[in-house]
């Protein structure tokens, strides 16, 4: 899978993995509040998730940490989410100026973000009200209904930016952020995946937010990864929301010439800073085109390709992240 790596920087702060105890190449543990704090157990065959949130507990200041990581929560063997999670909940008293939090942060080498088994995610809306930041990479499909991403219609002042990163998001929690009160989101992104992985989301569902209304302070919106992609640029083409966006990303995805002209034929996309369409599958006429009616009046255009893609041949498309 590709776009999917480690942070060096989360919510404006140099992401630190918590160092293994007794290791004597470890420097002295930073302030609480100038770092993202990583917290990964995968290689670390003396302690589980349990004992490294309690030595994390114990070894920094928690009521100034600002931004939190979890990295893989698991040792040997591959386990759902949720238990992790459930310890962090249950110190969410602990963590006042907790501002950022990244669940998953996991990457191809670890385990395939299509085997990621999470939860209902909506208890860190809750538990931590002041929240401004909240990135969740993963899938919905699992054995278990206690393991599948979700999320309920929630209301949240504070939180400005939400980003779903998924091979396979479930049309459910796309329509629970359509129904969410979030008056302060500027940046939404959501990875619609594939349905091969549980990504049943519709053009239909995201209804809400391209209509403009839901979202009130929404500046960069992204419908990426996505096997609907052509669909979905159609919509936007003619979404409300639009209008007041500074960015737009449709990337990631299987956008071909439809979409393009969906977009060519739409509402005037030149008040944009960013248009980003990276990984289409856009021959090089439309290409042109869109490049020709927005770079002169100053829209960055990311217009790169699938490495793979030979757009004389006839052969499939793929998206960006599924696997």
């Amino acid at each position: 899978m590709t776009d999917i790596e480690h942070p060096g920087i989360f919510h404006g702060l140099p992401v630190l993995t918590l160092p293994e105890p007794g290791d004597p190449h470890a420097p002295p543990l930073p302030p609480a509040d100038s770092v993202a704090w990583r917290l990964d157990c995968l290689w670390d065959e003396e302690n589980t998730f349990t004992e490294l949130w309690r030595r994390f507990l114990g070894s920094v200041d928690c009521a100034r940490v600002r931004a939190l990581v979890i990295g893989p929560w698991w040792q040997d063997e591959y386990e759902p989410l949720r238990p992790a999670l459930d310890l962090v909940l249950a110190a969410a008293d602990r963590f006042p100026a907790l501002r950022g939090l990244f669940l998953a942060d996991v990457i191809s080498e670890e385990c395939e973000v299509s085997w990621l088994e999470l939860t209902d995610v909506t208890p860190c809306l809750e538990a931590f009200p002041r929240l401004e930041e909240l990135t969740v990479r993963g899938c919905g499909e699992s054995l278990s209904d206690t393991d599948m991403l979700a999320l309920r219609p929630v209301r949240h002042d504070a939180l400005r930016v939400l980003r779903f990163e998924s091979g396979g998001l479930p049309g459910s929690v796309v329509r629970a952020v359509g129904a969410s009160r979030l008056p302060a989101l500027e940046r939404l992104e959501l990875w619609l995946g594939v349905t091969h992985h549980g990504g049943d989301a519709t053009v239909a569902d995201l209804a809400p937010l391209l209509s403009g209304g839901a979202l009130p302070r929404l500046r960069h919106l992204g419908v990426q990864n996505s096997e609907i992609q052509d669909e979905i640029a159609a919509a936007v083409a003619a979404a409300p929301v639009v209008a007041r966006l500074d960015s737009l990303a449709l990337s990631m995805g299987t956008l071909g010439d439809t979409g393009a002209q969906a977009l060519l034929d739409g509402q005037p996309l030149t008040h944009l800073s960013e248009l980003d369409l990276h990984h289409h599958y856009i021959t090089e006429p439309l290409q042109q085109r869109l490049r020709k009616a927005l770079e002169p009046h100053g829209v960055r255009l990311d217009l790169d390709g699938p490495d793979y893609w030979d757009p004389e041949e006839d052969e499939p498309r793929y998206v960006a992240v599924d696997e």
